[in-house]
């Protein structure tokens, strides 16, 4: 999905339509801009802040609002990272077996459901938790409410996001079924929770379907607006998704538009401008969900950038708003890792593994015990990515990116490759470029290998990790003197990017010094 951290965790999934927008007049950026409203208005703006470079932000300690204190809380801890196979589906299918089937509510008090538009990407485990049991008591009561439905579908498809649970998405396709049954026509909140689902499952080009049609109906709705930019980016449509950006940066400003323009703008090497509109978007959060959302996609860019005080500041202001966020704290421990201080990233990435079992969080705890020499823990890490991707194949997510990237490093490489090729079939973006590239050259094929750097790396690349691979694959092939260039770009981002990768690379500028 993304190179950020090994499998990106922060940006997908739908986000809430704040209540009270009049759909026909939009504060868009152009009326701001025309207006000369003032800097602080907070609509419109992430274009602006590039243009004067404004984009200021909120450090560690400083509230986010009223009401912006921190959240403490407690997560059960079940020791034991290194589970099985047949328990790691375990405990994945226990989450849904204890909240129930997507049509069937538990017995429970009655409890008032969150509004509609609730931005459940945004929110605590707890709080989605808390949105959800509401949600199932208000369709136990209101079981004809279409809007709640596809609402509880949205929760649905965030919890499996947030919890690495894909059992959860064929829950939230009954649920999102249920509500187009009940409402056919003109169900724009209906068609934007399937577009997040599609996304969710990988299916960009069904997403991007239902986004469009979403914003037929209603070309305001906020979680239609950012699905499509998501959309474009996994399709490699890199200008389509800028100017979707930008668009509905006009017709929606907020922070679920400022990330994702931000990332588009990473995309297109603009790092200093992705900066900005993060920064932006943290100054507009007045939540603390919204605190550690932006905060932690601020701590990922820079983490990124090898730029780790900064980082770790970004990651703390994240997890003083909400002591338990996961991608705040798998991204703490991978600049700890990255600052060579691997027991404080093991045990940091425990804990996340615990509750977030994905291939990217498993691949990044191995790596790490690699680097401790633990390499029987690292093994068993490893081997749990195959569970993981025969359960997400089994409730319809296609896997093959995950899997492409995982096994190349840690696994069957031969499946790797071929996992590598489905993808690049069905997407050509930077991503599949660079996996597919590294399949082959890992599978010897250094020389096909060359042919798809130039599209994962190009010239002005930022991302640590595509270089590194680029420089692996020009030494193969005989290139040395552009590969020690790319391999001395890597380790100029981010020296440590990885902690095996990172080593590798500066064994192999060794090796090429030396010749």
């Amino acid at each position: 999905m993304g190179a950020r951290f090994a499998g990106r965790f922060t940006r997908r999934g739908g986000a809430g339509e704040p209540a009270g927008l009049d759909a026909e007049t939009p504060a868009g950026l152009d009326a701001v801009v025309a207006a000369g409203l003032d800097a602080e208005t907070p609509s419109g703006r992430a274009e602006a802040a590039l243009a004067d470079g404004s984009g200021g932000s909120r450090e560690a300690g400083t509230p986010a609002g009223p009401g912006a204190g921190p959240q403490v809380r407690s997560a059960g801890r079940v020791r034991g990272v290194l589970l099985p196979a047949a328990a790691l589906a375990l405990v994945l299918t226990a989450g849904a077996l204890a909240f129930g089937r997507a049509d069937e509510a538990p017995p429970t008090t009655r409890t008032a459901a969150p509004a509609a538009d609730a931005p459940f990407d945004r929110i605590g485990t707890g709080d989605l938790a808390h949105g959800v049991t509401g949600l199932q008591a208000h369709l136990r009561a209101q079981p004809k409410d279409a809007r709640g439905w596809a609402t509880l579908a949205t929760a649905y498809v965030e919890q499996a996001r947030t919890g690495g649970d894909p059992t959860r998405y064929p829950q939230a396709e009954k649920a999102l079924a249920r509500s187009l049954a009940l409402q056919p026509q003109d169900n724009d909140s209906a068609l934007a929770g399937r577009a997040a689902l599609a996304a969710a499952r990988h299916d960009f080009r069904g997403a991007l379907r239902d986004a469009e049609a979403a914003l037929k109906v209603n070309p305001f709705s906020e979680r239609a607006l950012a699905s499509r930019i998501d959309a474009l980016v996994e399709l490699g449509s890199y200008p389509k998704a800028l100017a979707a950006a930008k668009e509905a940066d006009g017709r929606r400003p907020g922070i679920p538009v400022f990330t994702r323009y931000a990332y588009v703008l990473e995309l297109r090497g603009d790092i200093a401008g992705a900066r900005r509109v993060l920064g932006l978007a943290l100054d507009s959060a007045v939540s603390p969900g919204d605190t550690a959302y932006v905060a932690t996609a601020l701590g990922q860019l820079e983490w990124t950038q090898g730029a780790y005080a900064p980082a770790l500041r970004r990651f703390a202001t994240a997890l003083a708003a909400d002591p338990a966020y996961l991608p705040a704290l798998e991204g703490r421990a991978r600049v700890q890792a990255a600052q060579g201080d691997t027991k404080s990233a093991e045990r940091g990435l425990e804990d996340v593994v615990e509750r977030l079992p994905l291939p990217g969080q498993l691949v990044a705890l191995g790596e790490v015990y690699e680097a401790r020499g633990r390499t029987a823990e690292a093994r068993a890490q490893y081997e749990l990515i195959g569970t993981w991707t025969e359960l997400a194949r089994a409730n319809g997510v296609d896997t093959d990116l995950d899997t492409a990237l995982a096994l190349a490093d840690h696994g069957d490489r031969a499946e790797a490759l071929r996992a590598a090729r489905a993808e690049w079939k069905q997407r050509q973006t930077v991503h599949t470029a660079d996996a597919l590239a590294w399949a082959l050259q890992v599978n010897g094929r250094s020389a096909e290998a060359l042919s798809y750097i130039g599209k994962s790396a190009p010239p002005g690349c930022r991302n640590a990790v595509f270089l590194y691979h680029r420089g692996m694959i020009e030494r193969a092939a005989g290139r040395t003197a552009a590969a020690r260039t790319s391999l001395t770009a890597a380790l100029k981002v981010n020296p440590g990017f990885s902690p095996t990768g990172s080593r590798a690379a500066r064994a192999a500028l060794k090796a090429l010094e030396a010749s």
